[in-house]
């Protein structure tokens, strides 16, 4: 099976009050998408990844010595509208990684295990969750998406924070945005995703739901809540750096 990576990187950095692209901020004096990248290419799954930027068409991995392949999202309406401008690029591939600049230390084997699960498993989706002991130690995820789960344990959707019922909030499994798609499903499937929702975006997590409906079971495997950290906000950064100094000993 043929596997091709695709990394949301169009972010502005807004929230971190940077004056670069959130992808090139850095995490232990390194951009967090040469993190990314890093693991990518030691995974060993795929070559060269398709980044996602913005109409300023910035060369992001030039600027720590990689090579990436690029897609512009000229207007920012989404996830799922980010990947839909990544169809003629990746076709050729059976498969689809979908992965978020902002993540620094999701890590090469987590990667492999997920290309491995995909592939065994055949299933039109497959993705990591990741489960929190409470929101007073892991803060920085109170407002990230839900697992939602039927008596059985199912997936049956992943509920934006915005959107979700109380009951929903207090869910501790949590969505940090690795995905793995069967890429003949989500062409088929794409559009079909609407914007009826608190931001007006397009959500690629309303894909589950879709798959769902169809009868489809969703594959998950469990990463742990430090490789799962984005880093979206200077609170994240400083608990991001926090972990890496942790790490390194």
């Amino acid at each position: 099976m043929t596997f091709r990576f695709i990394i949301l990187a169009a972010g502005k950095g807004t929230r971190m009050g940077a004056d670069i692209p959130k992808a090139l901020v850095p995490v232990g004096g390194k951009p967090i998408l040469q993190h990314l990248y890093e693991s990518v290419l030691d995974s060993g799954v795929n070559g060269i990844p398709l980044v996602v930027v913005g109409h300023e068409r910035t060369q992001l991995c030039e600027t720590f010595g990689g090579k990436c392949d690029y897609v512009v999202q000229e207007d920012q309406l989404g996830t799922a509208h980010a990947v839909g401008v990544c169809k003629d690029a990746v076709n050729d591939a059976d498969a689809v990684i979908v992965l978020y600049g902002d993540h620094p230390f999701v890590s090469a084997q987590t990667l492999r295990e997920l290309a491995k699960l995909h592939e065994t498993s055949r299933s039109v989706l497959s993705m990591m969750t990741t489960t929190v002991p409470s929101f007073d130690e892991w803060g920085i995820y109170q407002h990230w998406g839900r697992i939602v789960r039927d008596v059985h344990g199912h997936v049956t959707a992943i509920r934006e924070y915005k959107d979700a019922m109380d009951s929903e909030r207090e869910i501790k499994e949590l969505n940090p945005a690795f995905y793995c798609f069967d890429t003949k499903w989500l062409w088929e499937n794409i559009g079909q995703v609407k914007n009826l929702n608190a931001k007006g975006e397009y959500y690629l997590t309303d894909l589950v739901e879709l798959a769902v409906a169809q009868g489809h079971e969703i594959e998950t495997m469990s990463v742990t809540p430090e490789e799962a950290v984005g880093v979206n906000s200077p609170q994240e950064l400083e608990v991001a750096e926090k972990l890496l100094a942790t790490r390194n000993g």
